[in-house]
């Protein structure tokens, strides 16, 4: 029986499946947590893939190996991110920034998103990383805490100039 799915880094090739993926599952994910006033706004920014992190070598995808499709994807930075159009934060010392994590809507709690953070937590731990700050939806709180992120508080996450999104900030230790 093949596996239901591979893990790989990603490329830059995987722009537009990412932006597939992100543009299928966010709506579909946040619905129940989020108002459509504050989804209107948001969706256009976050279900957009970011290609500096794909180039990064610090993002990673979950393919089918069926049909090549994407089934996930996240990763770490080690800058704090910014605003839309805005330069990322300043780096903290050991410390790494979950970015952009999805399942897709039709393949949740399959262990697709415990793989893609398994290599996150190996990958940032390779390269030094001693605790994970994450921005987690109100929808992935219940995930994060299951890989044990501990539950800092309620944040708004600044997406463009008057564009904010209600988040939980969350923390790992590794």
């Amino acid at each position: 029986m093949e596996p239901p799915f591979t893990l790989r880094r990603a490329t830059p090739e995987d722009l537009s499946a990412l932006d597939w993926l992100l543009s299928r599952s966010y709506p579909r994910l946040l619905r129940a947590d989020y108002p459509p006033s504050v989804l209107v706004t948001a969706l256009p920014i976050i279900a957009r893939a970011r290609p500096e992190l794909l180039q990064s070598g610090r993002y990673f995808v979950a393919v089918d190996p069926a049909d090549g499709r994407l089934l996930g994807a996240g990763g770490y930075s080690l800058a704090a991110p910014a605003p839309q159009g805005m330069a990322q934060g300043p780096r903290e010392a050991a410390l790494g920034h979950i970015r952009h994590v999805v399942t897709a809507a039709d393949r949740v709690r399959q262990g697709i998103g415990r793989g893609v953070m398994t290599c996150v937590r190996t990958a940032a731990a390779a390269e030094g990383v001693t605790q994970l700050d994450c921005l987690s939806t109100r929808t992935a709180v219940p995930f994060y805490a299951s890989l044990g992120f501990r539950t800092l508080g309620s944040v708004t996450v600044p997406l463009a100039p008057g564009i904010d999104f209600p988040a939980v900030r969350m923390q790992l230790t590794l």
